[in-house]
């Protein structure tokens, strides 16, 4: 099978990743530097970076589609699978969306039923290498089935809710579904 025929709708394949973002690359101090689980949860927790580093670790390999229509097949990512954090703080009942909060402000939202999808990890690693800063250092999420703003960078936590919250590209008038295969780049 080509790699062409992995690709979706609209996509062409690069060997580069390429660096997009909306504002600067925000500087990380790991003495600082926190992640939250909060919203619709019995008990919130925060996390310093030591902590987060001591979860356990999964590797997952997955194609990345951007919206800006190239695809990069077959990246190996490592760090803690989303069913690893969601242990920590599991969402109450009545909890069926998350909205992913970021550093510089930047937002992205998913149904809960996504973000918890087996293939759904926070990334610290990306082809055996740390991120790099450009690409989301020190955490990014990573959603292989959605277009890549889904996969933000720069992850300093995870509200659960109990309506959909649109993100900051979705507001501004992206998809609030993202899904690759069924060409979902903008809003109608």
């Amino acid at each position: 099978m080509s790699q062409q025929r992995n690709v979706p709708p609209g996509q062409f394949v690069t060997e580069k990743f390429p660096v997009l973002t909306y504002g600067a690359t925000p500087a990380f101090d790991p003495k600082t530097w926190t992640f939250r689980l909060f919203g619709l949860v019995a008990a919130p927790v925060t996390l310093t970076y030591p902590q987060f580093q001591a979860l356990p670790r999964i590797q997952l390999t997955a194609d990345f589609h951007c919206v800006t229509q190239w695809s990069r097949l077959g990246n190996r990512w490592e760090g803690v699978s989303i069913n690893e954090i969601v242990k920590l703080a599991p969402p109450l009942p009545e909890a069926r969306h998350a909205l992913i909060h970021c550093d510089g402000g930047y937002t992205t939202n998913l149904p809960l039923a996504t973000l918890l999808d087996d293939d759904v990890l926070l990334a610290t690693k990306h082809d055996d290498a740390n991120l790099a800063p450009e690409h989301g250092w020190p955490l990014r999420l990573i959603v292989p089935k959605r277009y890549a703003w889904k996969s933000a960078k720069w992850v300093r936590g995870i509200e659960y809710l109990a309506h959909d919250r649109p993100g900051f590209w979705e507001m501004h008038g992206y998809h609030n579904d993202a899904d690759p295969w069924r060409e979902e780049r903008f809003s109608e």
